[in-house]
Protein backbone atom coordinates (compact mmCIF):
# COMPACT_ATOMS: atom_id res chain seq x y z
CA UNK A 1 0.00 0.00 0.00
CA UNK A 2 1.37 3.41 -0.95
CA UNK A 3 2.19 5.82 1.86
CA UNK A 4 -0.80 8.19 1.33
CA UNK A 5 -3.26 5.28 1.59
CA UNK A 6 -1.98 4.12 4.96
CA UNK A 7 -4.18 6.77 6.57
CA UNK A 8 -7.21 5.80 4.41
CA UNK A 9 -8.30 2.39 5.68
CA UNK A 10 -11.74 2.68 4.05
CA UNK A 11 -10.24 2.95 0.56
CA UNK A 12 -9.65 -0.13 -1.58
CA UNK A 13 -6.09 0.36 -2.88
CA UNK A 14 -6.75 -1.90 -5.87
CA UNK A 15 -9.46 0.48 -7.10
CA UNK A 16 -8.04 3.81 -5.99
CA UNK A 17 -6.25 5.86 -8.65
CA UNK A 18 -4.93 9.40 -8.45
CA UNK A 19 -6.13 11.58 -11.36
CA UNK A 20 -3.49 11.93 -14.02
CA UNK A 21 -2.98 14.63 -16.64
CA UNK A 22 -1.36 11.99 -18.83
CA UNK A 23 -4.54 9.91 -18.76
CA UNK A 24 -6.56 12.98 -19.73
CA UNK A 25 -4.35 13.73 -22.71
CA UNK A 26 -3.62 10.25 -23.99
CA UNK A 27 -6.90 9.81 -25.90
CA UNK A 28 -6.93 10.31 -29.64
CA UNK A 29 -8.52 13.52 -30.91
CA UNK A 30 -11.84 13.41 -32.76
CA UNK A 31 -11.85 14.89 -36.25
CA UNK A 32 -15.60 15.23 -36.81
CA UNK A 33 -17.38 18.52 -36.01
CA UNK A 34 -18.62 18.80 -32.42
CA UNK A 35 -22.25 17.66 -32.25
CA UNK A 36 -24.88 19.72 -30.45
CA UNK A 37 -28.52 19.02 -29.64
CA UNK A 38 -30.57 22.14 -28.94
CA UNK A 39 -33.87 22.04 -27.03
CA UNK A 40 -36.36 24.88 -26.63
CA UNK A 41 -39.44 25.18 -24.46
CA UNK A 42 -42.38 26.72 -26.29
CA UNK A 43 -44.84 25.69 -29.03
CA UNK A 44 -45.94 29.21 -29.93
CA UNK A 45 -45.80 30.12 -33.61
CA UNK A 46 -43.48 32.98 -32.68
CA UNK A 47 -41.60 31.27 -29.89
CA UNK A 48 -38.81 33.42 -28.53
CA UNK A 49 -37.09 30.46 -26.93
CA UNK A 50 -37.04 28.81 -30.37
CA UNK A 51 -35.78 31.98 -32.06
CA UNK A 52 -32.99 32.30 -29.48
CA UNK A 53 -32.14 28.62 -29.91
CA UNK A 54 -31.98 29.03 -33.69
CA UNK A 55 -29.60 31.97 -33.20
CA UNK A 56 -27.44 29.80 -30.95
CA UNK A 57 -27.40 27.07 -33.61
CA UNK A 58 -26.20 29.53 -36.25
CA UNK A 59 -23.36 30.61 -33.97
CA UNK A 60 -22.32 27.02 -33.24
CA UNK A 61 -22.36 26.23 -36.95
CA UNK A 62 -20.19 29.29 -37.66
CA UNK A 63 -17.73 27.97 -35.03
CA UNK A 64 -17.51 24.62 -36.80
CA UNK A 65 -20.18 22.66 -34.96
CA UNK A 66 -22.93 20.39 -36.25
CA UNK A 67 -26.36 21.13 -34.79
CA UNK A 68 -29.75 19.49 -34.48
CA UNK A 69 -32.88 21.19 -33.13
CA UNK A 70 -35.59 18.98 -31.66
CA UNK A 71 -39.16 20.09 -32.36
CA UNK A 72 -41.18 19.29 -29.20
CA UNK A 73 -44.52 19.43 -31.02
CA UNK A 74 -46.17 16.05 -30.67
CA UNK A 75 -43.96 14.81 -27.84
CA UNK A 76 -46.24 13.09 -25.30
CA UNK A 77 -46.15 13.84 -21.61
CA UNK A 78 -43.64 11.71 -19.68
CA UNK A 79 -45.11 8.25 -19.02
CA UNK A 80 -48.09 9.20 -21.19
CA UNK A 81 -46.95 6.98 -24.06
CA UNK A 82 -44.62 4.03 -24.57
CA UNK A 83 -40.90 4.59 -25.12
CA UNK A 84 -41.43 3.39 -28.70
CA UNK A 85 -43.37 6.59 -29.53
CA UNK A 86 -41.69 8.14 -32.63
CA UNK A 87 -41.00 11.50 -30.97
CA UNK A 88 -39.48 9.81 -27.92
CA UNK A 89 -37.28 7.63 -30.12
CA UNK A 90 -36.20 10.70 -32.10
CA UNK A 91 -35.30 12.66 -28.97
CA UNK A 92 -33.33 9.80 -27.43
CA UNK A 93 -31.42 9.14 -30.64
CA UNK A 94 -30.45 12.82 -30.82
CA UNK A 95 -29.36 12.78 -27.17
CA UNK A 96 -27.12 9.79 -27.86
CA UNK A 97 -25.73 11.43 -31.01
CA UNK A 98 -24.83 14.70 -29.32
CA UNK A 99 -21.62 15.63 -27.53
CA UNK A 100 -23.07 18.83 -26.08
CA UNK A 101 -26.48 20.41 -25.59
CA UNK A 102 -28.21 23.78 -25.34
CA UNK A 103 -31.37 24.06 -23.24
CA UNK A 104 -33.44 27.23 -23.67
CA UNK A 105 -36.68 27.89 -21.81
CA UNK A 106 -39.13 30.73 -21.44
CA UNK A 107 -39.76 31.62 -17.82
CA UNK A 108 -43.32 30.76 -16.83
CA UNK A 109 -44.63 31.37 -13.33
CA UNK A 110 -41.05 31.82 -12.15
CA UNK A 111 -39.88 28.49 -13.53
CA UNK A 112 -38.89 26.64 -16.68
CA UNK A 113 -41.68 25.62 -19.02
CA UNK A 114 -43.36 22.23 -18.79
CA UNK A 115 -42.55 21.69 -22.46
CA UNK A 116 -38.81 21.82 -21.86
CA UNK A 117 -39.07 19.78 -18.64
CA UNK A 118 -40.97 17.07 -20.52
CA UNK A 119 -38.18 16.79 -23.06
CA UNK A 120 -35.56 16.41 -20.35
CA UNK A 121 -37.74 13.90 -18.49
CA UNK A 122 -37.93 11.70 -21.60
CA UNK A 123 -34.12 11.49 -21.77
CA UNK A 124 -33.33 8.54 -19.51
CA UNK A 125 -30.59 8.55 -16.91
CA UNK A 126 -29.56 5.06 -17.94
CA UNK A 127 -30.09 2.88 -21.01
CA UNK A 128 -28.57 -0.49 -20.20
CA UNK A 129 -25.08 0.39 -18.99
CA UNK A 130 -24.98 3.68 -20.91
CA UNK A 131 -25.85 7.07 -19.44
CA UNK A 132 -26.98 9.14 -22.46
CA UNK A 133 -26.10 12.54 -20.98
CA UNK A 134 -23.17 11.75 -18.66
CA UNK A 135 -20.11 13.84 -19.46
CA UNK A 136 -21.74 15.84 -22.25
CA UNK A 137 -21.43 19.61 -22.12
CA UNK A 138 -24.44 21.86 -21.53
CA UNK A 139 -25.27 25.54 -21.97
CA UNK A 140 -28.46 27.00 -20.46
CA UNK A 141 -30.46 30.01 -21.64
CA UNK A 142 -33.83 31.61 -20.95
CA UNK A 143 -36.11 34.27 -22.38
CA UNK A 144 -38.16 36.57 -20.16
CA UNK A 145 -41.41 38.36 -20.90
CA UNK A 146 -40.46 41.18 -18.53
CA UNK A 147 -37.39 42.16 -16.56
CA UNK A 148 -34.35 39.93 -16.50
CA UNK A 149 -34.57 36.88 -14.28
CA UNK A 150 -32.48 33.77 -13.71
CA UNK A 151 -35.09 31.39 -12.28
CA UNK A 152 -35.26 29.12 -15.35
CA UNK A 153 -31.52 28.87 -15.95
CA UNK A 154 -30.94 28.14 -12.26
CA UNK A 155 -33.39 25.25 -12.47
CA UNK A 156 -31.81 24.02 -15.69
CA UNK A 157 -28.44 23.96 -13.95
CA UNK A 158 -29.87 21.70 -11.25
CA UNK A 159 -31.21 19.36 -13.94
CA UNK A 160 -27.90 19.40 -15.80
CA UNK A 161 -26.09 18.33 -12.66
CA UNK A 162 -28.68 15.62 -12.03
CA UNK A 163 -28.14 14.35 -15.59
CA UNK A 164 -24.37 14.32 -14.86
CA UNK A 165 -23.63 16.92 -17.52
CA UNK A 166 -20.76 19.42 -17.61
CA UNK A 167 -22.73 22.66 -17.41
CA UNK A 168 -20.57 25.59 -18.49
CA UNK A 169 -20.22 28.64 -16.19
CA UNK A 170 -21.68 31.21 -18.59
CA UNK A 171 -25.39 31.54 -19.37
CA UNK A 172 -27.86 33.79 -21.15
CA UNK A 173 -31.05 35.44 -19.92
CA UNK A 174 -32.81 37.75 -22.39
CA UNK A 175 -35.16 40.28 -20.81
CA UNK A 176 -38.26 41.51 -22.68
CA UNK A 177 -37.51 39.06 -25.46
CA UNK A 178 -40.35 40.41 -27.61
CA UNK A 179 -38.22 43.54 -28.17
CA UNK A 180 -35.03 41.65 -29.10
CA UNK A 181 -36.05 40.01 -32.37
CA UNK A 182 -36.95 41.58 -35.72
CA UNK A 183 -39.89 40.66 -37.96
CA UNK A 184 -37.81 37.97 -39.66
CA UNK A 185 -37.12 36.31 -36.32
CA UNK A 186 -33.46 37.31 -36.15
CA UNK A 187 -31.98 38.64 -32.92
CA UNK A 188 -31.13 42.32 -32.96
CA UNK A 189 -27.65 43.62 -32.04
CA UNK A 190 -27.44 44.18 -28.28
CA UNK A 191 -25.55 43.25 -25.14
CA UNK A 192 -27.93 40.28 -24.90
CA UNK A 193 -26.82 39.09 -28.33
CA UNK A 194 -23.17 39.51 -27.40
CA UNK A 195 -23.76 37.34 -24.32
CA UNK A 196 -25.25 34.60 -26.50
CA UNK A 197 -22.09 34.68 -28.60
CA UNK A 198 -20.04 34.39 -25.40
CA UNK A 199 -22.06 31.41 -24.21
CA UNK A 200 -21.80 29.50 -27.49
CA UNK A 201 -18.09 30.25 -27.71
CA UNK A 202 -17.59 28.88 -24.20
CA UNK A 203 -19.73 25.83 -24.95
CA UNK A 204 -17.65 25.06 -28.03
CA UNK A 205 -14.39 25.40 -26.09
CA UNK A 206 -15.53 23.14 -23.25
CA UNK A 207 -16.83 20.57 -25.73
CA UNK A 208 -13.58 20.50 -27.69
CA UNK A 209 -11.67 20.21 -24.41
CA UNK A 210 -13.68 17.38 -22.87
CA UNK A 211 -15.42 15.28 -25.53
CA UNK A 212 -12.50 12.91 -26.09
CA UNK A 213 -11.83 12.50 -22.37
CA UNK A 214 -15.42 11.91 -21.22
CA UNK A 215 -14.90 8.25 -20.31
CA UNK A 216 -11.99 9.16 -18.01
CA UNK A 217 -13.66 12.28 -16.59
CA UNK A 218 -16.73 10.36 -15.45
CA UNK A 219 -14.88 7.27 -14.22
CA UNK A 220 -15.69 7.04 -10.49
CA UNK A 221 -14.17 5.13 -7.58
CA UNK A 222 -17.59 4.21 -6.15
CA UNK A 223 -18.76 2.76 -9.46
CA UNK A 224 -15.51 0.83 -9.95
CA UNK A 225 -16.08 -0.60 -6.47
CA UNK A 226 -19.68 -1.56 -7.22
CA UNK A 227 -18.62 -3.26 -10.47
CA UNK A 228 -15.86 -5.18 -8.71
CA UNK A 229 -18.25 -6.34 -5.98
CA UNK A 230 -20.86 -7.43 -8.52
CA UNK A 231 -18.24 -9.35 -10.50
CA UNK A 232 -16.99 -11.02 -7.33
CA UNK A 233 -20.51 -12.18 -6.45
CA UNK A 234 -21.01 -13.69 -9.91
CA UNK A 235 -17.63 -15.46 -9.83
CA UNK A 236 -18.14 -16.83 -6.34
CA UNK A 237 -21.75 -17.84 -6.81
CA UNK A 238 -22.07 -21.58 -6.21
CA UNK A 239 -23.07 -23.61 -9.23
CA UNK A 240 -26.36 -25.49 -9.03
Amino acid sequence: MSAPLVSLPNVDPALFTAPSIDRLLQTSRSTHPPRFLLLYGSLRERSYSRLLTEEAARLLQAMGGETRLFDPAGLPLPDGAPESHPKVVELRELANWSEGMVWCSPERHGAMSAILKAQIDWIPLTVGAVRPTQGKTLAVMQVCGGSQSFNAVNQLRVLGRWMRMLTIPNQSSVAKAFLEFDDAGRMKPSAYYDRVVDVMEELMKFTLLTRDSTAYLVDRYSERKESAEALSKRVNQPST
